[in-house]
């Protein structure tokens, strides 16, 4: 499995100004985690953070989560330090640096030069910390097609609903729920639209981001769904309690991934063995098409730890 298909279902929030989150989070079982330096770090523990981060990263047990940092944005006078702090004290486990409220492609590219200088001054491999891009204002999303294609070391394009809600003056105040007035569909359908189209242009993932009510797991599945039935790849927990929520969601069920790996494995059958490419599996027909939504399936339950519960048998001459 390649950088950009690591799993990202359930996308926690950890605080670095809190010694006791950062511990905690080490055994909850989300596929990512990251450690935050922005919004839920107040400004005058900023720089304390970072060291917390860094002792996190370097003496902690993460068992296997793909483990990111988030910096501050590009206007605040801390994103580089953080970026060269956290880089040159822990970079070997690192796997992502997450910039916030990105507007342009320039500054993805940004950080991607200063990753570059880092990593050659500290012996790290060159372009090993990807970026994970966080689109959070009108902007953001009118560039992000120029920002998806910015850096290779992009795995990820972020919605970020509350700071998204705020720049276009949306009536709510209730992140990610429908605007009191707006009865005609879904209110975020083109923003999250926009993000999958640019990221799957570029082979990205797209993350939706948090609901903020965070002991509403039924509300926090129903919205998860929503982006889920998409296409998109996770969602942000800010709570231990929306993690195995946000990976039922994200995952396929047992039904769905055995009949992917069950056309999967017919297909390879009559199109190698009896030479066909369309052909029925019992009352459905298969074809090319077939095995490319088949292989989407498929490999989300593979990375989800779903095992085979059947098997598909040639036909008997």
């Amino acid at each position: 499995m390649g950088a950009k298909a690591r799993p990202r279902r359930s996308c926690l929030a950890v605080p670095g100004s809190s010694t006791k989150m950062l511990t905690k989070a080490q055994g909850l079982p989300a596929d990512q985690v990251f450690l935050d330096l922005e919004d839920s770090v107040a400004p005058l523990a900023k720089e304390e953070a970072r060291k917390n981060v860094v002792a996190a990263l370097n003496d902690g047990d993460w068992g296997g989560k793909v483990r990111v940092v988030r910096v501050n944005d590009l206007t605040t006078k801390w994103t580089y330090r953080d970026v060269i702090e956290v880089v040159e004290g822990a970079g070997q486990h690192i796997d992502c640096i997450m910039l916030p409220k990105v507007q342009t492609a320039a500054q993805v590219q940004w950080l991607d030069m200063l990753l570059t200088q880092i990593e050659q001054t500290m012996g790290l491999p060159v372009g090993g910390i990807g970026i994970e891009a966080q689109i959070e204002n009108a902007k953001g999303l009118v560039n992000v097609d120029e920002i998806a294609a910015a850096s290779p070391r992009l795995e990820t394009i972020i919605f970020g609903p509350a700071d998204f809600m705020a720049s276009i003056n949306m009536k709510s105040l209730v992140v990610g729920e429908q605007p009191p007035g707006y009865d005609v569909g879904d209110a975020y359908h083109y923003i999250l639209m926009r993000i999958l189209m640019a990221a799957r242009t570029y082979d990205l993932q797209a993350i939706d981001g948090p609901y903020l009510q965070i002991r509403d797991v039924e509300g926090f599945k129903r919205v998860a769904r929503r982006s889920a039935a998409l296409g998109f790849d996770g969602k942000w927990v800010l709570h231990p309690g929306q993690i195995d929520a946000a990976n039922e969601v994200f995952s396929p069920s047992q039904e769905d991934y055995d009949h992917a790996e069950l056309i999967l494995d017919a297909y390879e059958y009559y199109t190698t063995v009896e030479k066909r490419g369309a052909v029925m599996l019992g009352d459905e027909m298969i074809d090319e098409a077939s095995r490319k939504m088949a292989l989407v399936v498929a490999a989300k339950g593979r990375a989800a730890g779903l095992k085979r519960t059947s098997k598909f048998t040639p036909p008997q001459e």
